[in-house]
């Protein structure tokens, strides 16, 4: 089973995934999960997009990883969107170098974080936050990539 991703490059950096991988990425993500076939778009922005839209959807005035924004089906609607991720691919870039992390490695735990919030998952509380980081580990373990949240 394959979802449909729809690629939007909104920046002009360079050295980015390619549209395989962020497939193989979502599609491990979601089919984790579920069974069923979803529809998502990948946003690939720069900082002022990020930066602006982190300020008005979570109130914080910086730009961030990646934002999550689910889709709700209006009821009666057959239509298996998920919703979007917004990414900042300078961010993902710094946090990388800075964390000491593969590139790509980081870029497949924010699509997969990402994916996992589309999915309802969250980090809010603490119980959440390890549920969540315990799906991710185990679906990055997957990939080869190793536990991104030790040190």
């Amino acid at each position: 089973m394959s979802n449909h991703i729809d690629l939007q490059i909104a920046c002009e950096t360079t050295g980015l995934p390619s549209l395989e991988l962020f497939q193989r990425w979502a599609d491990l993500a979601l089919t984790s999960i579920t069974d069923e076939a979803f529809e998502l778009t990948i946003r690939l922005v720069n900082i002022d997009e990020s930066q602006q839209l982190n300020k008005q959807y979570r109130h914080k005035d910086k730009p961030t990883n990646v934002l999550s924004f689910p889709f709700e089906v209006p009821e009666g609607i057959e239509l298996n969107l998920l919703g979007d991720l917004v990414v900042c691919a300078p961010v993902i870039q710094q946090e990388a170098t800075e964390q000491g992390k593969v590139l790509f490695d980081h870029w497949a735990h924010m699509i997969i974080h990402g994916c996992l919030h589309l999915l309802g998952y969250d980090h809010i509380n603490d119980t959440d936050a390890d549920e969540m980081e315990a799906l991710e580990i185990k679906i990055l373990a997957q990939l080869s990539i190793n536990n991104p949240y030790e040190s």
